[in-house]
């Protein structure tokens, strides 16, 4: 399998050689569902609470008579028939959103998305991505020069500069091979990897 690679202009050179078992599987997408909805669930913190009808504050004296008001019987207002009564089955704050995923199909999964982008021509690899001072404007500039935008980039070493530079802006992530996740492959138009983190993910993944 061979990847596009472009200079600092964002113009295209000579393809790189990459593992087909990383960059080359068929589309799996029951696979690929399945693993970024358990990450999108993993990361839930499950901080939800509601209030029963033991819980909520209300008075337990008998609304109205039993019987003569042609009305159905009640005997407190915090019943969950009640406006402003308890849930019928409350949430619980220690409500447990969490989805285990082998392994084994999280890697295929990984593999499935780098493979799906490669054919998409979404995803391209680059010499190195580094900036010199941790300012956002010569981030972006940076950028232009590589006609990218929404993008996602993965260096094999995130230094405090590009980490400065880069974390205010809404479209754009910088991360390490170790901290790519699913969600973010899906997510952004374009994934450049850098010819180290190109290795990394070969040595992790394939």
């Amino acid at each position: 399998m061979e990847l596009k690679v472009i200079n600092a202009s964002g113009e295209a050179q000579s393809a790189i050689a990459a593992s087909d078992a990383l960059f080359a599987r068929d589309f799996n997408e029951a696979l690929v569902h399945q693993v970024v909805t358990a990450y999108l669930a993993n990361a839930r913190s499950g901080n939800r609470a509601q209030k029963g009808r033991a819980e909520v504050k209300h008075s337990t004296k008998k609304p109205f008579n039993q019987k003569g008001t042609g009305r159905a019987r009640a005997g407190m207002t915090s019943s969950p028939l009640w406006r402003g009564g308890g849930k019928t089955f409350p949430s619980s704050p220690d409500e447990n959103f969490s989805q285990k995923v082998n392994r084994k199909m999280f890697r295929a999964g990984i593999a499935t998305i780098l493979s799906q982008l490669a054919r998409e021509d979404r995803l391209v690899v680059l010499d190195s991505f580094e900036v010199e001072t941790p300012k956002t404007k010569a981030f972006v500039e940076k950028l232009a020069g590589l006609k990218l935008d929404n993008v996602l980039i993965v260096t094999h070493e995130l230094g405090e500069n590009l980490y400065l530079a880069s974390r205010n802006l809404p479209n754009v992530l910088v991360v390490e091979p170790s901290a790519a996740d699913p969600v973010s492959l899906v997510r952004f138009k374009k994934v450049v990897l850098t010819r180290e983190a190109l290795q990394a993910f070969e040595e992790i993944y394939a």
